[in-house]
């Protein structure tokens, strides 16, 4: 069983929606590593079944991308990252430990699952700096210009958080994994709360 980024295996695209089947990771240095990491996790020949759980960016309580977001979003100083259209795969942890142990549990599955939340691919960076402006009832005006996000990230990091992919957990869903926070405002008011 791994875990690895989806954002990181995917092309970047505003358009494009990606699935399990989806190709992936030769494009940089992000995508290679990923698709190093999960060659690693296959042991050809090995009587064990092999899982890959690729997540979208983790939101949660403590730590992860949100802990990083909270301040400036509670002091109103938050918003959307370059234009704010680019795609944001996300998850709550509570579902990406919930499809790895429904993985873990279910004997018959096995291959790639993307963790992320159905209606990720319907939500912009710049709908999830409104939704959670509005989880900490603040407002989410100030956008981060792109020169900017290049600036602290580097390129290759910057390309990621500004472009963005649709990723579809198409195989998690049809494994029969329910998610419990399928909805951003409902995910967001939890970790918040």
């Amino acid at each position: 069983m791994s875990s690895t980024l989806s954002a990181g295996y995917y092309r970047p695209s505003p358009t494009e929606e990606y699935t399990e089947d989806s190709a992936g990771g030769d494009f940089d240095f992000f995508s290679c590593l990923v698709s190093s990491w999960e060659a690693a996790a296959v042991i050809h020949g090995s009587p064990t079944r092999g899982a890959v759980v690729r997540s979208g960016v983790v939101l949660g309580r403590d730590g992860g991308a949100i802990s990083r977001m909270l301040w400036p979003f509670r002091l109103g100083l938050g918003g959307p990252l370059g234009s704010g259209l680019q795609p944001f795969p996300w998850i709550h942890v509570r579902d990406l430990s919930g499809i790895v142990c429904h993985v873990l549990e279910s004997e018959g599955l096995q291959g790639i699952f993307n963790g992320v939340s159905p209606s990720s691919p319907s939500t912009s960076n710049g709908s999830f700096a409104q939704e959670l402006g509005a989880a900490l009832g603040r407002p989410a005006l100030l956008t981060v210009p792109a020169w900017a996000v290049r600036a602290v990230f580097g390129a290759e990091r910057a390309s990621m958080l500004l472009e963005g992919q649709r990723v579809v957990p198409k195989r998690t869903l049809e494994s029969g994994y329910h998610f419990i926070f399928p909805d951003l405002s409902a995910a967001l008011k939890d970790i918040v709360a």
